[in-house]
């Protein structure tokens, strides 16, 4: 697994649409790197943030997390985390680093050995999921970060460490593959605003599509399309300026206000606060 050394350094910092990030928060680094091709079906993207803050000041970082699992080895930590189904929020604070892997949906119940429901909302250290292969990863990847955690050569290491860890899971069952597609179709279509039209692309019956993503990722078909919605519309909100009632139309909203208690309910602000924030710059 290496860097993608053809994306400029400018790129590094670019900001996903499922992270809220509060506009001039300085605090951190972003390094991406998309996982090895061997990886393809077990993993999506590796995030290296390299932060440092004064002391005594805060930088929360919100998440609209996508529908899948986490393995994050820290400086002080190291943990194997399921899909927070509201906003997952991490505080930064001193002087540290994270590596972490965004597997594929597939991934979480390969790797947990099981349904992903006991991971719904919630986290482990890594070596209760991955044992003595876990350990091995938290020593490979602290040895490799703590000389210089900004060193690309020293983020190469810490992916290799991972992909030795999480190669024995490969390949990826017939199920994860599927689930994989499912959750793939309802991402990339603005479409698909209805479970049923899951079910009619995947040929499959509500109910057999409700055990899938429930197994596999501890959530439901609704869930992920409402997920979808609300990272467009964070998104749009973000470069704005916006119509409300036309961005609620365009992600398949009935209406405005349906977006904005959607949107509230997860985040804790109104679409138009969120919108305002970013306009501020503040």
């Amino acid at each position: 697994m290496k860097p993608d050394s053809g994306r400029p350094p400018a790129s590094i910092d670019a900001i996903e649409r499922a992270h809220l990030k509060d506009p001039g928060d300085a605090s951190h680094v972003m390094h991406r790197y998309p996982a090895g091709p061997e990886f393809a079906d077990l993993l999506q993207r590796f995030w290296i943030p390299v932060w440092s803050l004064p002391p005594g000041t805060e930088a929360p970082q919100r998440v609209l997390q996508y529908p899948v699992s986490l393995i994050v080895v820290a400086h002080d930590y190291a943990r194997f985390y399921g899909v927070v189904s509201g906003l997952s929020t991490t505080t930064l604070t001193g002087t540290g680093w994270a590596v972490g892997v965004m597997c594929a949906p597939a991934a979480g119940s390969l790797l947990a050995r099981g349904s992903m429901t006991r991971f719904t909302d919630r986290h482990v250290d890594v070596r209760e999921v991955l044992g003595p292969a876990g350990e091995q990863l938290v020593t490979r990847v602290r040895s490799a970060m703590v000389p210089d955690p900004a060193d690309p050569a020293a983020h190469a290491t810490a992916m290799a460490a991972f992909g030795d860890a999480l190669r024995p899971f490969l390949p990826v069952d017939e199920e994860g593959l599927l689930v994989n597609r499912v959750v793939e179709f309802v991402e990339s279509d603005r479409g698909v605003v209805r479970v049923s039209q899951v079910c009619e692309e995947f040929d499959l019956p509500e109910r057999a599509l409700q055990r899938l993503v429930h197994r596999r990722l501890g959530l439901t078909p609704k869930w992920l399309i409402q997920r979808r919605r609300l990272q467009e519309a964070a998104e749009r909100l973000r470069t704005g300026p916006v119509d409300l009632a036309e961005v609620a139309a365009q992600l398949g909203y009935a209406d405005q206000p349906h977006l904005t208690r959607d949107f509230g309910q997860v985040t804790g602000m109104t679409p138009r606060q969120f919108a305002d924030r970013h306009a501020a710059g503040t």
